[in-house]
């Protein structure tokens, strides 16, 4: 039992700890689908369309800048099937420009119909 509790604790923490390094405008069922590595230098996912014609998810995720500098974002989807392994090889990281309170959209496809989640993996540079 002690070693369920503390499990249980250091998942708590580990939640806070990635909730702290969100944006603040991202909302909280963005924040859920987003995996940030680092801080988020002022770009949040201000929204994400889903949509699964065909049985194929396909996202748009649209990053908005809210500093004046601007910011080089690198990213990647993840796509995962029903209980969470990676469907397909794994997309390589792009790279994007996010202008100083500019906005900028990403999209991609999964791979195949056995994915049904994902995660946007993010790094974001001054």
């Amino acid at each position: 039992m002690f070693f369920k509790t503390l499990a249980l604790a250091a998942a708590c923490l580990a939640l806070t700890a990635q909730a702290q390094t969100q944006d603040p405008t991202t909302p909280a069922a963005v924040a859920a689908k987003v995996a940030l590595r680092g801080e988020s230098q002022g770009v949040g996912v201000v929204e994400m369309r889903i949509t699964r014609p065909n049985d194929i998810l396909i996202v748009q995720a649209d990053l908005a800048n809210s500093e004046r500098g601007d910011r080089t974002v690198f990213y990647r989807f993840r796509w995962l099937d029903s209980v969470g392994n990676q469907v397909g090889d794994g997309e390589s990281w792009k790279q994007l420009g996010v202008m100083g309170k500019g906005m900028q959209t990403v999209k991609s496809v999964a791979p195949s119909g056995a994915a049904t989640d994902f995660r946007l993996e993010m790094n974001v540079n001054k």
